[in-house]
């Protein structure tokens, strides 16, 4: 998508990494905005349930990655990690 002027809208993107996968097993999901590598099963499930909730919160507040403040993007994955 482009604006007016024909000039490209702002990219930005989320990575997850997670270091404790001991079995060995790659796992990688990616999407249009994010991507997550690595982690055990459990942690590399968690990675991706925050991501999904976090960009299903942005569409709720009908913003894109690129358009919130460090803060609220810190707020809005905390509020996203299951427990």
């Amino acid at each position: 998508m482009t604006n007016n002027r024909n000039e490209p809208e702002p990219k930005a993107g989320l990575v997850g990494i997670g270091l404790d996968n001991k079995d060995g097993h790659k796992r990688i999901t990616t999407g249009a905005q994010f991507a997550i590598v690595g982690g055990s099963e459990e942690t590399h499930g968690r990675m991706t349930e925050t991501v999904v909730k976090t960009f299903e919160t942005l569409k709720e507040r009908g913003k894109h990655l690129h358009q919130v403040e460090k803060k609220e993007l810190k707020d809005i994955i905390k509020e996203s990690t299951p427990e």
